[in-house]
């Protein structure tokens, strides 16, 4: 590629690259701005980005009408006792995947991938029923059993992905040097794969922090409800939604995954390999 067309070339992919960016973060600046629009706003037929009167006024009632602390802890245990459970399991398991070869191997892989394909409505009533018989049913450890179970198959796939990404060289040095099993493990191998085990964890904690389906089908008793159920309160009986407390209520369910993401996001784009430099 000349001088010439290299320039337009790099000119149309950061456009496209904007164009993109602004359709990801419209959706949440929209939220944003009718999140602190009063009521005059909201019912006007020509709106705006910017509120001309911002308000705290939803906020405060979103607050007022639904038990909103109560309910973001619900969730915020469900999701962090997810990522921690499906982690702790998942890591070794993805271990043994990706440095055995044959057919059991290729068929778990397999297996893991296909069982992402199943829709929520073929597994919810063999759930209840398992549930039922533990005695789990409408309880914050029933709804955490079902997001590991969810959740437990795309993290095994993904750190088997970064776990073969780690050169099994390193541990045959690490071996020749007379280190044991355990010891390459855990001094060579497991810093290597913080990058993946970090997002998996991610990926986990999210997932259970949005999920509404299970959550709905399995907690009745409404002190236990998580937060994206509770989301639905804001609904009138005819389906008319207060918009603008519900709006503030949605802005304020983004922020733990927007603020988890942004704090860890390094981590997550590290490099696998960087602890292999260090003496």
């Amino acid at each position: 590629m000349n001088t010439r067309t290299r320039g337009p070339v790099r000119a149309g992919q950061y456009a496209a690259l904007l164009c993109y960016l602004v359709f990801l973060a419209f959706p949440l600046l929209w939220l944003i701005s009718t999140a602190f629009k009063p009521a005059q706003e909201l019912a006007s037929l020509h709106p705006t980005w910017i509120p001309e009167h911002p308000t705290f006024g939803n906020f405060r009632q979103a607050f007022d009408e639904q038990p909103l602390v109560r309910a973001a802890g619900n969730s915020l245990v469900a999701a962090l006792s997810t990522a921690v459970i499906a982690v702790v399991i998942a890591t070794p398991l993805a271990y043994v995947m990706a440095r055995t070869r044959g057919r059991l191997a290729a068929a778990a892989t397999g297996w893991v991938v296909v069982s992402q394909a199943f829709p929520f409505v073929l597994l919810i009533i063999p759930l209840f029923l398992v549930l039922k018989n533990l005695r789990l049913i409408n309880s914050v450890p029933g709804l955490v059993m079902v997001y590991v179970v969810w959740s437990l198959p795309f993290a095994l796939w993904m750190l088997v992905g970064y776990v073969r990404a780690v050169p099994a060289e390193l541990e045959e040095a690490a071996s020749v040097d007379g280190a044991g099993r355990l010891r390459t493990l855990v001094s060579v191998t497991a810093p290597l794969l913080v990058p993946g085990i970090v997002a998996t964890a991610l990926f986990a904690f999210i997932t259970a922090w949005n999920e509404f389906f299970f959550a709905l089908v399995l907690l009745k008793s409404p002190e236990k409800q998580t937060l994206p159920v509770v989301l639905t309160h804001f609904l009138g009986a005819e389906g008319v939604a207060d918009l603008g407390p519900l709006a503030a209520a949605a802005f304020l369910a983004t922020l733990p995954s927007l603020v988890v993401f942004a704090v860890i996001q390094r981590r997550i784009t590290g490099g696998m390999l960087a602890g292999a430099v260090k003496s």
